[in-house]
């Protein structure tokens, strides 16, 4: 029976993985207050949404609603049980774990991402061996034609696939590695007669990375003419390996895009190494498949893409028809981007490989400074399918691209496309070109706006604010919030969710017990987060956990002691309107005792209330 990991090894390997730097190796993160914000890695976002809070340990997308602790993040995002995060995350760190079961400690088995990682990683260091082998040769001679020495085909990790039917299976068979992992991850494929028999064969290879640096696939180039496969191979789709996710490069280029606000989306394995080696460390390729929506996510993460006019994405493509209709393709993900968008391609057909081959490194950089905005780029390649000198065909043409004009996010930029697109076309009348694109967005949304609809409106939000602020402090600042915050009365929070939360945070212990219990915030919230009771409430304890507190100041026993008199302050100013009401309601000679038992407690509550708000207004 598998064991299970001890309790306090768990929370070393909390304390041992800050949340900011796991969460900084997939996401682009950015000071905001007391957290750090940055573009989910969950779902496809505009404005950043995504927290973490590294003083609490957890994270929380307020879009989404996806958030929880270090653990939570690494599960989340790569579909791992809890045990398998635990120990990638040991693993980071350095840690050794201890498995608990059946009353004596036993070795749990390795999780299969990371069964299936560390064959890879070995498959890496086998193929890079094999270039420096006889048979190899052809490879190493594709290389330095190409103008990479030993040194970059190093840097990045290029090896070769030798002949042998299963020279690579037969090398992690005696790793100790199965049959059934090599073949799940893609590295080795099983014969009609029920051997093992290696994905490539006498190919160039490429290791393809994810974010992190691990190794989740390949691409193999051919290199002989006998050779019956396409020019190119990709490991095919696997647990590890989704190519619509994958950029090839991004591991290296990541921090040079964070730096430069800039990343060069180029066709090939061989352009990537050209870049960077070039002098342009910002380029990334696609792994065997179109550039897509997801790549755009990836990118926009990197960027920290939320502001126009700051960074940029370069399109590299060939200059031969094939390219230009790859480039005209990207334009349907431009408005995905907040950033802008532009293309680089070669007069000459050369890709960046052939490019800095037959000019140098300089030639590959003038390349990328020489980019035109997309908009530009596809408005003029829909011009090139009319006869522009024709009036009628120049119409035609206006009409074709007045379209892709309005378009355009930024009004100030329709309106300098406009006037480019007249003096492109030759009609040298920029009020009529104006009239014509104007016409076509008018057109286009002749058929009136969607009613909009009417949200629902709050109640009582004075009171929903503070009943938020005080539940973030007692999540955020434990501490401080101590017994104040366990003394409060269960009807004070008026929303059933945030009943909820402080049920939790009673059922954890309450502030003061469940804090001394967990040792520490961190350990406090995912606590908390353990004892919600289901995943609404676990998402609104994540979030409270990073959200930001509203005090300029340093949080301290008099702030929590003014929000929580507040609370107190809202609530009986409610009991205190129902029992006015029922004071007008009530006949003071009939109903005497009644009327009296209910004015002493008005006028006590009314005593109270003044008592609440001066304790509030001293705090401050």
């Amino acid at each position: 029976m598998a064991g299970r990991i001890r309790d306090a090894d768990v929370v070393l390997v909390r304390e041992r993985s800050p949340i900011a730097d796991i969460v900084g190796e997939h996401v682009q993160l950015r000071p905001a207050g007391g957290a750090l914000k940055g573009l989910c890695p969950f779902h496809d976002e505009k404005t950043p949404s995504f927290n973490v809070r590294p003083q609490n340990g957890t994270y929380h997308c307020f879009g989404c609603g996806v958030g929880g602790d270090v653990i939570a993040f690494v599960r989340e995002l790569d579909g791992l049980s809890f045990p398998e995060a635990v120990e990638r995350l040991a693993r980071r760190a350095g840690l050794t774990l201890t498995y608990e079961g059946g009353g004596s400690s036993v070795r749990r088995e390795t999780g299969q991402r990371q069964r299936l990682l560390e064959a890879h990683r070995a498959a890496a260091e086998f193929y890079a061996e094999q270039l420096g082998t006889p048979d190899a040769a052809p490879g190493r001679e594709f290389l330095t034609g190409r103008g990479f020495d030993r040194a970059a085909a190093e840097r990045f990790g290029v090896g070769y696939a030798p002949a042998g039917w299963d020279s690579l299976a037969r090398h992690l068979l005696g790793r100790k590695f199965t049959a059934e992992e090599l073949i799940t991850g893609g590295l080795a494929k099983q014969s009609s007669r029920g051997t093992l028999i290696d994905r490539f064969h006498r190919r160039l290879v490429w290791p393809v990375r994810d974010l992190t640096g691990d190794v989740v696939g390949f691409g193999a180039r051919k290199l002989f003419e006998d050779d019956p496969a396409p020019k190119y191979l990709n490991t095919p789709e696997t647990p590890l390996f989704k190519k619509a996710g994958l950029l090839y490069g991004a591991d290296l280029a990541r921090r040079e895009i964070t730096r430069r606000y800039q990343v060069v989306v180029v066709e090939g394995y061989t352009d990537v190494m050209a870049c960077h080696l070039a002098g342009v460390p910002t380029a990334v390729a696609t792994c065997g498949t179109a550039f897509g929506a997801d790549h755009v996510n990836i990118l926009r993460r990197l960027l920290m893409d939320s502001e126009a006019f700051r960074g940029e994405v370069v399109f590299t493509f060939d200059g031969d028809a094939a390219g230009q209709n790859a480039a005209r393709k990207a334009f349907d993900f431009e408005e995905r981007f907040v950033t802008q968008t532009f293309v680089a391609v070669e007069p000459s057909g050369l890709d960046p490989c052939d490019l800095r081959l037959a000019h140098g490194d300089t030639a590959v950089r003038d390349l990328v400074a020489r980019r035109v905005p997309l908009f530009e780029f596809a408005i003029r390649g829909v011009l090139t399918r009319y006869d522009l000198n024709t009036t009628e065909g120049r119409l035609a043409a206006l009409d074709a691209a007045a379209p892709l004009v309005n378009q355009l996010k930024d009004r100030s930029l329709r309106h300098r496309y406009a006037i480019n697109l007249d003096s492109w076309l030759g009609f040298l009348d920029e009020d009529f070109v104006l009239r014509r694109v104007a016409e076509h967005a008018r057109s286009a949304g002749s058929g009136g706006p969607a009613p909009a609809r009417r949200a629902p409106r709050p109640a009582d939000p004075a009171a929903v604010m503070v009943e938020r602020e005080v539940l973030k402090l007692a999540l955020q600042f434990p501490a401080f919030a101590g017994p104040a915050f366990d003394e409060l009365e269960a009807d004070v929070f008026t929303l059933p969710a945030h009943q909820a939360v402080r049920d939790a945070i009673g059922a954890a212990g309450g502030v003061s017990g469940g804090l001394l219990a967990a040792g520490d915030t961190p350990a406090w919230v995912v606590a908390v987060t353990g004892a919600a009771p289901d995943d609404v409430i676990r998402r609104m304890v994540t979030g409270l956990a990073v959200d930001e507190v509203h005090y300029a100041g340093e949080v301290g026993d008099r702030y929590v002691d003014e929000q929580i008199s507040r609370l107190r302050e809202l609530r009986v100013t409610v009991r205190i309107a129902e029992l006015k009401s029922r004071v007008q309601r009530l006949n003071p000679v009939t109903e005497a005792d009644v009327f009296n038992r209910t004015y002493t407690e008005l006028i006590a509550l009314e005593q109270h209330k003044r008592q609440l708000r001066e304790r509030s207004m001293s705090a401050t």
